[in-house]
């Protein structure tokens, strides 16, 4: 049987993009993938799941992934399309991407929102093929399924590849990106209005908000 999961990556940080991963397995290969230490990326290290993204591309029968840029999670939201909507959105765009409606898949997908039916029926409305699959959405589904943490561990993968290339222009201080990492509190309240026009920040996140405001409230004292 061939499975399909989907996860994500990057979804709570102030800099840098979102990644979304699909990656299809046929159910055949599980045993091997958790006798590697497949698991929920959030649970490994980064050189840990540098090392499986590579084994896993060896099981996998194909895998995607979509990377969803600061300045298009701010426009959606001035669209009023929320995160978990937007989510929905790239989802299905791996999904179309992965199924070619042939084979029977089982689409597995850690659901980012507490609404799982209401959210799974906006995401089905995305996908444009469904008669060859079975749609799950689950809370947790990175940890109780091997094909998910697989999904999330290339998502990680590909959201850290992304941040070494902001590494490299911005310096090593732009941190992971992640509003609780002192190193990009302290880029965010240095750099917010600098480098407002790069595209690096998601500006209709309040932490980048707060920041702005800092500096101004600095400026006129």
């Amino acid at each position: 049987m061939l499975i399909l999961g989907i996860d994500d990556a990057g979804r709570g940080p102030v800099i840098g993009p979102m990644i979304i991963a699909g990656c299809l397995i046929d159910s055949k290969f599980e045993r091997e993938l958790k006798n590697l230490g497949v698991k929920d990326s959030k649970q490994l290290t980064q050189k840990r799941r540098e090392f499986l993204f590579e084994k896993i591309k060896e099981f996998a029968t194909k895998y995607e992934f979509v990377i969803i840029t600061p300045e298009e999670i701010d426009s959606s939201n001035k669209n009023n399309l929320n995160l978990n909507e937007l989510e929905a959105v790239k989802m299905a765009e791996v999904i179309n991407k992965i199924n070619n409606g042939k084979e029977k898949i089982k689409v597995i997908i850690d659901c980012p929102s507490v609404s799982i039916n209401k959210w799974k029926d906006f995401l089905k409305m995305k996908v444009e093929n469904l008669s060859n699959l079975e749609v799950v959405a689950e809370h947790k589904a990175d940890v109780n399924y091997v094909e998910v943490s697989a999904a999330s561990i290339i998502a990680k993968c590909v959201r850290e590849q992304e941040m070494d290339k902001l590494r490299e222009i911005y310096g090593e201080q732009i941190g992971s990106g992640y509003p609780s990492d002192p190193k990009t509190c302290t880029f965010l309240a240095t750099n917010s209005k600098k480098h407002k026009d790069k595209g690096i920040f998601r500006k209709s996140w309040s932490t980048w908000q707060e920041a702005c405001s800092k500096t101004k409230q600095q400026k006129l004292f």
